[in-house]
């Protein structure tokens, strides 16, 4: 199986991968190399800040359209620090519940927020 390095510096331009339009260019490189069958190592070398919303739209997104073996066979991440690591697996905890059953996550947050 092929195996392609996506360095996220590169593709953002900058050492902050803060906004969520940016995710979606990692996003879509991801999902392009999965759906090609390739490997992907995501690489965050020289990046100093990542936020939720760039990682829910770059890692997210990516349990909407793939099987979590698919994405846990398929992806590595390196190079990442520890404080975005952590901030990375809630973010892949929540896609998980969230694309599991995406209604039931809708309704939670509505009694949440009282609508």
């Amino acid at each position: 199986m092929d195996e392609i390095i996506i360095n996220v510096f590169n593709i953002v331009g900058n050492n902050f991968c803060v906004d969520t339009d940016d995710g979606q260019k990692v996003f879509d490189l991801i999902k392009k190399a999965l759906q090609e069958e390739k490997k992907v190592k995501l690489s965050f070398q020289n990046v100093e800040m990542v936020t939720s919303a760039f990682l829910n739209t770059a890692i997210g997104q990516l349990y909407r359209d793939f099987k979590e073996d698919k994405i846990k066979n398929s992806l590595s991440v390196e190079q990442i620090l520890p404080e975005d690591s952590a901030l990375l697996k809630r973010v892949v905890r929540t896609a998980k519940l969230y694309y599991k059953n995406p209604e039931r996550m809708k309704d939670s947050i509505k009694e949440i927020l009282g609508e």
